[in-house]
């Protein structure tokens, strides 16, 4: 019988808060069994599919996290504001959790499984929710939300990993980044009004 208070919830919930401390490579299962404070088999009661399986679990909920983060800080906003909310949400998730966003899936794993295809699914499409005022559509939309996303995922894994050693602030850094980003939408190839 699985132990009183131990879920899958919960298993995922240790497994996060390990990485946090001590990055994706620490995860394993008995160290997140020792965090839960039951035996390395206790928790295939839970997560059946071990580590593979933990590790699924754990980009869902990392991808489910941004995800959500971002829409709340667009919600409301469109155009050149939402970008800026996005790239600043974006910013401030792997700030606040950057051995997690660390861990975050980058590239489509080939068998995601449908929670995670659903949980990137959803990523993806904020993002092109924030462009929908500009216009674009088809393969320009695509381009477009490619461009935002490396924008995005660059500056995060460039600030997180302490690339940016020079006196001047990031946060600036961040404003320009995010100006040129605007002025180059606001001019994209099949983009509506500038």
């Amino acid at each position: 019988m699985p132990r009183a208070g131990l879920s899958t919830a919960a298993v995922v919930d240790h497994a996060l808060d390990l990485i946090d401390e001590r990055g994706a490579d620490a995860l394993t299962l008995a160290a997140v069994a020792a965090r839960a404070g039951v035996a390395t088999p206790s928790l295939y009661k839970h997560v059946a599919g071990g580590l593979p399986e933990l590790r699924r679990l754990v980009a869902v909920r990392t991808t489910e996290e941004l995800t959500d983060h971002l829409a709340a800080a667009v919600l409301g906003h469109s155009r050149d504001a939402a970008v800026r909310a996005l790239l600043a949400a974006y910013a401030g998730y792997a700030l606040r959790h950057p051995l997690r966003y660390a861990a975050l899936p980058q590239a489509p794993d080939p068998e995601p499984g449908p929670e995670l295809a659903a949980a990137a699914e959803r990523l993806v499409g904020v993002l092109f929710a924030v462009l929908r005022g500009y216009g674009l559509a088809g393969s320009e939309a695509v381009h477009a939300v490619r461009t935002l996303r490396a924008a995005a995922h660059g500056y995060a894994s460039l600030t997180t990993a302490g690339a940016f050693r020079l006196a001047e602030g990031t946060d600036v850094t961040l404003e320009r980044l995010t100006g040129v980003l605007v002025e180059g939408l606001a001019n994209w190839p099949g983009a509506e009004g500038g």
